[in-house]
């Protein structure tokens, strides 16, 4: 029976439904545990499930989660997309269902086995042998590519929908880097702070044990090699459609994340490639599709993978999670073949259903394609050819034809499968509650005892209204999906770890991490320079403008040249263009907006953007907030033009200059003092050291009047955030000479060189060193530091006689500067030289194979 509370959202649903669904049970009736949840619903109100379907979104973007699409609007860093009802699934009911998707994983594992050993599948003619030598997922280099232990398959998923018998059903199998387990926590995060009301008088069985297991499995199978292992987590690169999830993952388990670049093969085995030198590698789980693992015996443009990374594993000096050749069973044509592999190999019928498949390369089932193309779904038998399904009864007569002639062109190479009537579930779509075709992916992980399953897994909802389509390439909306019962979850023991189980250790800095971290303080502070001095001039703009002498300009005039030399972009303020500084606001417009010159704010921002997402699995959830409103700011800078109102464009560069003070109090105050953090406060360090001594030379190059001088020196001790201090020390009017001493020698002031120079010493000296003796680095920091604390202030202060120029100044900033680029040019030979060029960043990696 329905109760009253749920009656009136589940009459508004019930009318929309037009084929089978998960509320219902085999008689029609209301679920227990979708009515519980329809009742929660009911209470929240469908106004309220509006303004928590935004808080959803908006807590998404908070955390950072994305998913790069590579076809359509969406793009690179598009925001995940979760409906906020979950999927549910009664524990007794996923109890039979994990017994079949176990059964599945030991079928699939015998069969990987085989075909990359004995053979015999193929020599008693169970498996036709073009299922194996056309199949695009098998690499013959991969027959003696093994790991030590019981299983080969160590991860894998099965997409399932609902059948019309009420049974879940295998759509698909996925063996060589099972995507989608990342998503499916981060839901059950997202959901559980969002609509924590709907798990009301239902026990929700929890995810975390799942990864526990599956973590300490893996280093209970290979402790026995070393107390300590080091595990990686191989990602094709920031452009690769799950890189949020592979960060997520990396960072949720403690491994270390690293692209192939990062690793290097030698004297036979595995090495990252980090800023203490090499350091070798015993487990790598990958996420890089099989035929780019290794470009010496796979694919040799591959710049994704580890050249000799398959001998290595051949020589069991390394464990790779799944091995490489893992794929050769995803191939649909599979499908067709397991019910009789089940009982050849097991003895024993397949639990869980294929979606009925057929493959043309046998002539019967050739014909009966042929006789049924108008109401099949035609598939390649290979995954890996990019072929999206194509749906017999929606082609014309002539369409039809034309697929008929290119399966009997090669018939091997197609598969047909039944169209099924899948289960449709309640999703909150365009304000209100609909149905949806859904799927959801299982997910297993081979343990000593056998196979684990996840209670729960990713849901995927259709974006199309009556069409089974799950691809988040076209749109599919995640769901978090609940196994419920009446009773509390029963945690099973822990997997306890022989010897020392909590050894602390110390995984190195992969070099190409440690240049990201560098790079993005740098252009950090690249922007925090550029956006606090254009907010000076723009003051100093503004207050001559409306209350200063037009015949007193000199100041303003040097102030532009600064900005120029602190961009570096054309057009720039000079004396060649006298009237660019009657009206300065086209050059400072384009300084700040112009995304596609290097060395405006918004290329410095998007430059740090880039860097930042390179190392993500680095950053909290506060840091990650924080660089989602720099993002959305540096939009608006993009759109500012030089008509545009002063106030607004300093009123925007105060918001980036706030959010930039923001982001640097929340690495000081939460990043761990390790090598990251040495050397992205290294990066900010350099950076801003070279740019106060730009700032400096340019506004004191020569002597002016005492008003337009007294000027500068304000506007010099307002960059330095030191004009308050120089009142309260000096309780005088400006005189160079004090000024000077501040800037340059005042360890009270942050932002003076003293200060600057003796804090970037400290820091490189917290990194790795060569010797006990001095770096080059050390070295050149000792000689400006050197320099700089020798000046004397009086001496400095004073002007050429002739030229008016602050001559010995000049010297001494211009040694200090180039003794500083030294500095970064040996930081990056030192810590940076094992980086090769970053393919996956400036390369689009499209694999479509392993896509949700």
């Amino acid at each position: 029976m329905v109760s009253e509370s749920t009656r009136s959202l589940l009459d508004a649903y019930a009318s929309k439904l037009n084929s089978y669904d998960e509320i219902l049970g085999s008689n029609g009736a209301i679920k227990p545990h979708w009515e519980k949840l329809f009742s929660s619903l009911e209470k929240v109100g469908n106004e309220e499930l509006k303004n928590r379907s935004q808080e959803i979104k908006n807590k998404i973007r908070e955390n950072g989660v994305t998913y790069n699409i590579y076809q359509g609007t969406g793009g690179l860093n598009s925001p995940w997309k979760l409906d906020l009802i979950p999927f549910l699934i009664e524990q007794n009911e996923w109890h039979a269902i994990s017994k079949g998707l176990q059964q599945r994983a030991i079928l699939l594992d015998l069969i990987l086995r085989d075909i990359y050993g004995e053979r015999t599948l193929l020599k008693e003619g169970i498996l036709p042998p073009e299922l194996v030598y056309n199949n695009t997922g098998f690499f013959r280099p991969c027959q003696d590519v093994k790991l030590p232990t019981q299983h080969q398959l160590v991860m894998y998923a099965a997409d399932m929908a609902r059948g019309p018998d009420g049974r879940m059903w295998v759509v698909d199998n996925r063996t060589q880097a099972p995507s989608g387990s990342g998503y499916a926590l981060e839901n059950r995060v997202i959901l559980t702070k969002i609509m924590p009301e709907l798990a009301r008088d239902m026990y929700v069985s929890r995810l975390s044990p799942f990864f526990t297991q599956a973590q300490q499995s893996i280093f209970k199978v290979f402790r026995e090699k070393s107390d300590f292992l080091n595990v990686v987590y191989l990602t094709p690169g920031p452009n690769n459609e799950t890189y949020f999830e592979q960060a997520y993952l990396a960072s949720y388990l403690g491994y270390t994340l690293v692209q192939g670049d990062d690793l290097i093969v030698k004297n036979g085995f595995v090495w990252i490639k980090a800023i203490d030198g090499l350091q070798r590698v015993d487990i790598i789980i990958r996420r890089v599709d099989d035929e780019w693992c290794d470009p010496l015996e796979l694919r040799i443009d591959s710049k994704l993978g580890v050249p000799g990374l398959l001998q290595v594993i051949r020589n069991g000096n390394v464990m790779v999670i799944n091995p490489p050749g893992s794929s050769a069973v995803e191939n649909t044509a599979f499908n067709a073949f397991l019910p009789s592999l089940c009982r050849h190999l097991l003895r024993e019928e397949l639990i869980l259903p294929s979606v009925a498949t057929w493959w043309c390369g046998q002539p019967k089932e050739l014909q009966r394609t042929l006789d049924n193309l108008g109401s099949l779904i035609i598939k390649k038998a290979n995954r890996k050819q990019i072929f999206r399904s194509v749906y017999g009864k929606e082609l014309s007569k002539d369409q039809l034809q034309q697929l008929r002639a290119q399966i009997l062109q090669n018939p091997t190479e197609y598969v047909a499968q039944e169209e099924v009537s899948f289960s449709t579930t309640p999703t909150f779509v365009d304000d209100h509650i609909e149905p949806r075709y859904a799927a959801i992916r299982a997910f297993l992980t081979a343990t000593p005892n056998g196979y684990q399953v996840m209670e729960g897994g990713l849901t995927r909802s259709s974006a199309l209204k009556d069409k089974f389509t799950f691809s988040n390439q076209y749109g599919s909306v995640s769901k978090d999906t609940w196994i419920v019962s009446d009773e509390a979850e029963v945690i099973r023991e822990r997997i306890k770890l022989p010897g020392a189980s909590y050894q602390q250790s110390q995984t190195s800095l992969p070099s190409r991490s440690a240049e990201n971290l560098y790079w993005a303080a740098r252009y950090s502070e690249r922007s925090m320079t550029a956006t606090t001095f254009l907010m000076i001039t723009l003051n100093a703009l503004n207050f001559q403008r409306n209350f200063g002498s037009q015949n007193k300009t000199q100041h303003i005039d040097i102030l532009l040249k600064t900005l120029s030399k602190l961009i570096k972009i054309e057009p720039c303020f000079s004396d060649k263009n006298k009237s660019d500084f009657k009206n300065p606001y086209p050059i400072i417009a384009d300084s700040i907006s112009n995304a596609a010159k290097i060395g405006t704010i918004t290329s410095s921002i998007q430059s740090f953007l880039r860097a930042m997402i390179a190392v993500r699995e680095r950053w909290n959830n506060v840091t990650w907030r924080t660089i989602d409103v720099i993002e959305d700011i540096n939009e608006k800078l993009q759109k500012i033009r030089p008509d545009q109102n002063p106030n607004d464009i300093h009123n925007t560069l105060t918001n980036l200059q706030n959010k930039l003070f923001t982001f640097y109090g929340i690495v000081n105050e939460s990043i761990p003092r390790n090598d990251g953090y040495y050397l992205f406060e290294i990066g900010k360090l350099v950076e801003r050291i070279l740019s106060k001594i730009t700032i400096i030379q340019s506004i004191f190059s020569i002597k002016t009047e005492q008003f337009i001088e007294n000027e500068l020196m304000e506007l010099a001790l307002m960059n330095h955030f030191a004009l308050s201090h120089y009142r309260a020390t000096y309780k005088t009017n400006f005189e160079m000479e004090y000024v000077l001493d501040m800037l340059l020698l005042d360890k009270q002031i942050p932002a003076s060189l003293a200060y600057l120079l003796d804090s970037l010493d400290h820091n490189i000296s917290q990194l790795p060193q060569p010797s006990v003796r001095l770096s080059k680095s050390r070295k050149a920091i000792l000689e400006a530091s050197t320099q700089i604390k020798l000046i004397d202030v009086s001496e400095i202060s004073a002007a050429e006689e002739k030229s008016q120029a602050y001559e010995k100044l000049d010297t001494i900033l211009s040694n200090v500067y180039s003794l500083i680029l030294s500095v970064s040019d040996y930081t990056t030979n030192q810590y940076f030289n094992h980086t090769a060029p970053q393919h996956s960043i400036t390369e689009t990696i499209i694999d479509l194979e392993n896509e949700l």
